[in-house]
């Protein structure tokens, strides 16, 4: 028999356990940053891509459909959804989410590309302003 106690315990730590644990606030962006690189000849390309535009980069083409970075780090990471087809093949040889600081973690897998996610092209208002003031004059020593 269940004691109602353990019941309502049972009920409150499933709930607990059903939120995402590392979640972290994004903001999306319409554009981002990916590298491409041709492992037989040594090329390395960067594409800017919007969302859904796509790049041909010898067999591949790279469509972007979203790009997102932390609300409280811009500059530190990007999360970048990519499509990649090779014209060889009908289906996608790779369809889903790379992180800029963990390439390897979710990585194509093609024998002659690598592409991972750079960064996401920032607006304006996310990027910090820097502003430069000149150094003061010094009196010339008499």
């Amino acid at each position: 028999m269940i004691r109602p106690g353990a019941a309502a315990f049972a009920l409150a730590i499933a709930t607990a356990l059903a939120q995402p644990a590392g979640a972290v606030a994004t903001v999306t962006v319409t554009a981002g940053t990916v590298r491409v690189l041709d492992k037989i000849t040594g090329r390395v390309e960067d594409l800017a891509l919007v969302s859904g535009e796509t790049a041909v980069v010898g067999h591949l083409s790279v469509t972007m459909g979203e790009c997102r970075y932390p609300r409280d780090n811009p500059t530190g990471d990007a999360f970048v959804q990519l499509v990649i087809h090779d014209s060889r093949s009908a289906d996608p040889v790779f369809s889903g989410w790379m992180v800029a600081s963990a390439p390897a973690l979710n990585p194509l897998d093609h024998p002659r590309y690598d592409v991972w996610a750079i960064d996401c092209q920032l607006p304006e208002s996310a990027t910090p302003a820097l502003t430069l003031t000149p150094a003061p004059e010094e009196a010339p020593a008499e």
